[in-house]
C-alpha cells in the first residue's frame, strides 16, 4: 500500500486519472437517455431497441460489478482499472460506429463490462494509494467531481445530440481514455492484496447475469406473447434460483448470504430496490417525454433536470449530517415521499409544457427528495455491517440499484401498454407516461413504508462523510474496500 499525500503532485495525478476514468462511466449513464429519440430515428429502432440500449449496459454492469472489484484486489488495481478504461473506450467506439440497433446493443453490453472494471477500480486506487489521513478527503473530492460530471452529462449530451449527432455521445469517451491511461501508467502505483490464487465466483456471476438477461428479455418482449418469451421467463427464474443455491453453498461466494443476517442491511437494500426502480423508470421516460411530447430540443431536455443534481451536490453533506443526529429512519421515509410527489407533479408536463411553471417545480421537489434520501441511505448501508465488509456492502447496494433500474426500464412500458412505436407519437407516449408516473410514485411509497417499518438507528460513529458528496442520480455512491496494512 502506498502513502501518497493528497497535496503532492503524484496525489493530484492519481485523482485526475481516477476522476477521468469514473467520469466516462458517469457521463455515459446520464447522457444516453437524452440521445434515445435520435438513436431510434437514425437506426429505425422500435421502443424495445431503445430499452435494450439502456438495459444492455446496466445488465452487464450490475452482473459484474462485484466481480470487477475482486479482480482488482487480486491482479492489481491499476492493471484492472486500465483494462477497464481501454475496454470501455473500445466499446464506446463500437457504439459510435454502430450501423444498426443490434450492433449498438451488443456494444453497450460490452461497455457495461468495462464499467464493471473501471468503476470499482477507480475508487479502489484511491483507497490503496493515499495516506490514511488523506483518504477520506480524496474519496470526497473524487465523488464530488463525479457528481459534477453527472450534472454536466445531460447538458453535454443534449448539445452533442442536437449538434454533431448522437454518435458523439460515445466518441466523447475516446479522448478521455487517451488522457487517462498514460497518466495511470506513469503516476499511479500498482497495488493488490496478493491473492493471485483466490477462486473467483465465476459461476455465480454467470448465473446472476443470465437470470437478469432472461427476465429482462421476457419483460421487454412480452408484448408478443410467444412461447419463446414464456420459456425465457421460466428459465430466468430458474437461473435466479440456481444463483441463490450456488451462493449459499460456495466457500467464497460473490454475494455472501450471511451479510443479509443484518436486518438493517436487508431493510435498506429493499428500500434501495424501490427507490432506484422508480428513479430508473422516471429518468428513462422523462427524457423521452420532454422531447417526444413537450417538444423540447435534446439540449433543453438534457438541461431540464440539472437542478436535481445541483441540489444534491450543494446539500447532500448537510443532509448526511442531519441524518447522523436524528437517525436514518425519518430521512428514508420522507425522501421517497417527496420524490413520489415530484413524479405526480410531472403529470403536468404535456405538449408545449412551460419549463418554469410545469417542469421546474417537479424537478426541484425531486432534487429535494434525493437530497434528503441518498446520503443517509448510503451511510446506513455502510453502518449496518462490519467495517471490514464496507466495500462489499456498498457494491451490493450499488448492484441492487442497477438491477432495480434495469427491471423498471424493462417493465414500465409493458405495464403502461406502451406500443413498439409509441415514442414516435406524442399522444401515444404522453398517455403511457401519465400511467407510468403514478406507478413509479406508488413504488416510492412502498419504499417509504419499508423504511418507516424496518429501518432503525445504527450505532453512533458509523457514518462515512466522504459518501455524502454525491450528484449521480442513477445509483448510490460506491464505497471502496478498506485496504489492509501489510507488514513491510
Amino acid at each position: 500500500m502506498s502513502n501518497v499525500r493528497l497535496a503532492s503532485s503524484q496525489g493530484k495525478w492519481i485523482l485526475l486519472t481516477t476522476v477521468l476514468g469514473s467520469s466516462m462511466a458517469m457521463l455515459d449513464s446520464t447522457v444516453v437517455n437524452v440521445a434515445l429519440p435520435r438513436i431510434g430515428e437514425d437506426l429505425g429502432a422500435e421502443l424495445a431497441g431503445l430499452q435494450w440500449t439502456v438495459n444492455a449496459y446496466m445488465l452487464t454492469l450490475a452482473g459484474l460489478i462485484l466481480l470487477g472489484g475482486s479482480l482488482g484486489d487480486s491482479y492489481g488495481r491499476r492493471r484492472i482499472f486500465v483494462i477497464g478504461v481501454v475496454w470501455f473506450a473500445s466499446a464506446s467506439l463500437m457504439c459510435g460506429l454502430a450501423p444498426n440497433a443490434e450492433v449498438l446493443i451488443a456494444a453497450r453490453a460490452l461497455q457495461g463490462v468495462g464499467g464493471a472494471l473501471l468503476g470499482p477500480g477507480s475508487l479502489a486506487l484511491i483507497q490503496a494509494s493515499f495516506h490514511p489521513d488523506d483518504r477520506s478527503r480524496a474519496v470526497g473530492v473524487w465523488s464530488g467531481f463525479g457528481g459534477i460530471g453527472s450534472a454536466v452529462g445531460p447538458f453535454l449530451g443534449g448539445y452533442l445530440v442536437g449538434g454533431p449527432g448522437w454518435r458523439w455521445v460515445f466518441f466523447l469517451n475516446i479522448p478521455l481514455a487517451l488522457l487517462c491511461v498514460p497518466v495511470a501508467l506513469c503516476h499511479v502505483p500498482e497495488s493488490s492484496d496478493g491473492r493471485r490464487h483466490e477462486r473467483f465466483d465465476v459461476l455465480g456471476a454467470a448465473l446472476g447475469a443470465v437470470a437478469l438477461a432472461l427476465i429482462t428479455y421476457a419483460l421487454i418482449e412480452a408484448r408478443g406473447g410467444s412461447w419463446a418469451v414464456a420459456l425465457c421467463a421460466v428459465a430466468g427464474v430458474l437461473a435466479a434460483v440456481a444463483f441463490v443455491y450456488v451462493e449459499r453453498h460456495r466457500a467464497d461466494p460473490m454475494l455472501p448470504p450471511d451479510i443479509f443476517a443484518s436486518r438493517q442491511f436487508t431493510a435498506v437494500n429493499l428500500v434501495t430496490l424501490c427507490v432506484y426502480a422508480a428513479f430508473g423508470g422516471f429518468f428513462f421516460l422523462t427524457a423521452l417525454q420532454l422531447q417526444v411530447v413537450a417538444g423540447y430540443s435534446p439540449l433543453a431536455a438534457g438541461s431540464a433536470l440539472l437542478p436535481t443534481t445541483a441540489l444534491m451536490l450543494l446539500f447532500s453533506a448537510r443532509s448526511g449530517a442531519l441524518a447522523d443526529r436524528i437517525g436514518p429512519r425519518i430521512p428514508l421515509t420522507v425522501g421517497p415521499l417527496l420524490c413520489a410527489a415530484a413524479m405526480l407533479l410531472m403529470l403536468r408536463v404535456g405538449q408545449h409544457a412551460d419549463y418554469l411553471t410545469d417542469v421546474l417545480p417537479a424537478v426541484l421537489v425531486m432534487g429535494t427528495g434525493m437530497v434528503v434520501l441518498v446520503a443517509p441511505l448510503t451511510s446506513t448501508v455502510l453502518g449496518s455491517v462490519d467495517a471490514s465488509r464496507a466495500g462489499l456492502a456498498s457494491g451490493i447496494n450499488n448492484a441492487a440499484a442497477r438491477v432495480a433500474g434495469l427491471v423498471a426500464v424493462a417493465a414500465l412500458p409493458l405495464l403502461t401498454g406502451m406500443g413498439a412505436e409509441a415514442y414516435r407519437s406524442a399522444d401515444a407516449f404522453g398517455s403511457s407516461f401519465r400511467r407510468a408516473m403514478p406507478i413509479c410514485a406508488a413504488v416510492l411509497v412502498v419504499g417509504s413504508a419499508l423504511a418507516f417499518t424496518l429501518v432503525r438507528r445504527p450505532a453512533p460513529g458509523c457514518a462515512r462523510p466522504e459518501c455524502r458528496t454525491h450528484g449521480a442520480v442513477t445509483a448510490p455512491p460506491l464505497e471502496g474496500k478498506r485496504v489492509r496494512k501489510r507488514a513491510a
